[in-house]
């Protein structure tokens, strides 16, 4: 089976050669730890190149079942330096792999078949890749009924293929692309909300300090202008889902 935009982070297909066991465990607190320190690693072999390293994947979402697998995705200024830094990768103990199937992208991993780590390396102007891991998992963190919902249904097809990375990675490719359009619509609702409470609260603050000044109550104005510019944020973004 080729590459599925659709599947999770890291759990891309690798067809025949697969020979390692789908295991879903529970969730552990020791994969927030693991992905901290690993990450200050992964910083140093970027250097200045990398702006932000975000925790993503199942096992960035607490409470959530997943193969016990760290996914990091790691930004950078300039993606086609990261090529130069494949020896710092390896001495690190991860496998180069390029792109992997995705354009835009540069992938390693780590463990072999006792998996622990997937590193997805993006430019940070792709702002659809870096959006669509995020909104995923953000989701995910927000909505506990779905996370477990993505979780048995993890379980159930880690039994039923347990030696078949693209038998569980197919069966759960249509709720992950359902998944991945929700959250991407939450996504721009949040994105909406934040941004009209941000100009709401300008506003008032802005109507609130020139009238405080103009009544002699400067302090108060501003208080009043900013009580006035949340409910005017939360109003606007309300109306706007």
């Amino acid at each position: 089976a080729g590459k599925n935009p659709y599947l999770a982070a890291g759990e891309e297909s690798e067809g025949a050669r697969m020979a390692r066991r789908m295991v879903v465990t529970d969730y552990d607190p020791g994969w927030e730890r693991a992905f901290r320190a690993e990450a200050k690693a992964i910083r140093r072999i970027l250097g200045k190149n990398c702006v932000a390293v975000y925790h993503i994947g199942s096992t960035a979402v607490k409470g959530l079942s997943a193969k016990p697998i760290i996914d990091i995705m790691p930004i950078v200024r300039d993606l086609a330096a990261v090529d130069g830094c494949d020896a710092g990768f390896e001495a690190l103990g991860y496998e180069c792999c390029g792109e992997y199937g995705i354009a835009g992208r540069r992938f390693y991993r780590k463990g072999g078949d006792n998996r622990t780590h997937h590193v997805h390396i993006f430019e940070r102007g792709n702002r659809q890749d870096i959006d669509r891991h995020l909104a995923v998992r953000d989701y995910l963190r927000s909505h506990p009924a779905e996370a477990e919902a993505y979780a048995a249904l993890k379980r159930r097809l880690a039994d039923q293929f347990p030696y078949d990375n693209d038998g569980y990675c197919d069966g759960k490719a249509a709720f992950v692309a359902a998944l991945e359009q929700k959250a991407m619509q939450w996504h721009g609702q949040q994105n909406r909300q934040a941004a009209a409470m941000s100009l709401g609260m300008c506003f008032g603050m802005a109507v609130g300090t020139a009238l405080g000044a103009a009544f002699g109550q400067l302090a108060l104005g501003m208080c009043m202008g900013l009580s006035v510019g949340m409910c005017l944020g939360l109003a606007v973004g309300a109306a706007r889902k």
